[in-house]
């Protein structure tokens, strides 16, 4: 890693921040979150991770507009709008923006496998998420597998998960690319790197709905009778009253989780397949 080269993350991370503003993706702190995160990830892993960033996030922001007439309907369920926040940027940038900056100071492929992995987990989930609540039938718990609202947290779907193998197999298949031709790998070990990027997105992604149904923080609008993540006030106007899980474990703090999750399982993944190969 060479300063000049983080100079310049920097200063394209803004201008990518300020262009996804101005297009009404990210509010202002979210800009300013992913201008600081894309410009570590460029100044510390370089040109190959700042494209799976790229993926993520231009992906990620093409579906939300996807159905959006139909998401309008689940506004009341979610605690943030359209437009992401710097908590919901951060949320799932600073584990990758981490994992750079270990692979610039080491230059270990492992940490770029986790990069991968984190990227690809969170790319799954949103992929999951916009696509999910859009499917026919009603999506089931997937703790007790009894169907539940759309937009309920911790529900999947067939169309979900279909959706997030593949936003884990996008980021999977770029992070190949970005191995062999980038990094220089072989090609086998660059289709491993990316296996094992592809299969920790998914198990970030599938632990996200786990810890949606179990630990994460759900309330209940008494006057609209409806499960929400607002708090303290749903969007009538009525207090919530929390019904399940830890009051200070929030959608973005599950993310982040999440995120984590993908970047370890991508490791493990890509540790044993270099294990069998010895």
């Amino acid at each position: 890693m060479r300063l000049d080269q983080l100079g310049i993350g920097l200063l394209l991370g803004g201008l990518a921040g300020g262009a996804a503003y101005a297009a009404g993706a990210l509010t202002p702190t979210g800009a300013a979150a992913a201008g600081l995160v894309g410009g570590l990830i460029y100044g510390f892993g370089g040109v190959g991770p700042s494209i799976l960033v790229l993926a993520f996030f231009f992906s990620s922001s093409l579906l939300s507009r996807v159905g959006a007439s139909a998401k309008e309907q689940l506004a009341g369920r979610t605690m943030k709008g359209g437009r992401r926040d710097a908590g919901q940027v951060l949320a799932n940038g600073v584990i990758p923006a981490m994992l750079a900056i270990g692979y610039g100071l080491a230059g270990q492929l492992s940490w770029l496998v986790g990069i991968g992995g984190a990227l690809a987990a969170g790319n799954a989930d949103t992929w999951a998420t916009e696509l999910g609540v859009l499917a026919r039938r009603p999506p089931r718990l997937i703790t007790s597998w009894r169907p539940v609202d759309r937009g309920t947290s911790g529900a999947i779907s067939l169309t979900g998960s279909l959706a997030a193998l593949g936003g884990s197999m996008l980021i999977g298949l770029l992070g190949a690319g970005a191995a062999e031709f980038g990094v220089g790998l072989p090609r086998t070990a660059s289709l491993g790197l990316g296996a094992s990027a592809a299969v920790g997105g998914l198990v970030g992604a599938f632990s996200d709905s786990v810890l949606g149904a179990t630990l994460q923080a759900s309330y209940r609008c008494p006057n609209c009778n409806q499960e929400t993540e607002r708090h303290p006030l749903h969007t009538c106007g009525s207090m919530t009253v929390q019904v399940r899980g830890w009051h200070w474990l929030g959608n973005d703090q599950v993310n982040l989780f999440a995120s984590a999750g993908g970047g370890i399982a991508a490791m493990v993944v890509w540790y044993g397949i270099n294990r069998l190969r010895m």
